[in-house]
């Protein structure tokens, strides 16, 4: 089984297999989730200092956050899925 990496702003990679969601860091759930997280060290920085636009959610219980768009993440994702798929 090939494993599928997603660029996740700067330079910065996930394994696209772990990904449970992606979700909006506006919600204050959301924002307690990544409080809890990194006081717990499982939050994973991938912002280089911008502004967090996304939480992706593994599947470890680790999060990274990201500072591009939800819609971006899923995108690409998505390329990457076809890609694989055609690939076989």
């Amino acid at each position: 089984m090939q494993t599928t990496l997603i660029h996740v702003g700067f330079g910065n990679i996930v394994n696209a297999g772990k990904i449970v969601a992606v979700v909006n860091p506006d919600s204050a759930p959301v924002k307690r989730m990544i409080t809890k997280a990194r006081e717990e060290s499982r939050a994973i920085d991938a912002t280089q200092g911008r502004k967090t636009k996304s939480v992706i959610v593994m599947d470890n219980d680790r999060i990274v956050l990201s500072a591009l768009l939800p819609e971006t993440i899923r995108g690409r994702a998505q390329a990457e899925r076809l890609e694989a798929a055609d690939g076989i």
